[in-house]
């Protein structure tokens, strides 16, 4: 079960979310596959911050980079014209599709 912060924010030129990665593995192989190709589908940039370290969410090198472990938070970034729905999309895949048992 992952806990979400409901709400998308808004920062300069960018809006943002807090999600919290409660799986008991972390953001390993599978899921971080998984945020990859979810965040592929939209245009805007898709960005993922674990502790000062910015990586992007359309690419799994970078997600597993993270090392993004259970209990980490992780601010995730949109930047574009589609930004607002990249976001709440994404926001549903750490929710709902990054469970281990998937």
């Amino acid at each position: 079960m992952h806990t979400v912060q409901q709400t998308i924010q808004e920062h300069e030129d960018c809006l943002f979310a807090r999600i919290c990665v409660n799986n008991e593995l972390g953001l390993h192989a599978r899921p971080a596959a998984r945020i990859a190709q979810e965040a592929q589908k939209f245009r805007c940039e898709l960005r993922l911050e674990v502790k000062g370290q910015e990586v992007d969410a359309k690419s799994i090198l970078d997600i597993l980079s993270l090392a993004a472990a259970r209990g980490s938070e992780i601010t995730l970034k949109s930047r574009g014209s589609d930004a607002r729905a990249a976001l709440e999309h994404m926001m549903q895949v750490f929710s709902c599709a990054l469970d281990e048992d998937a």
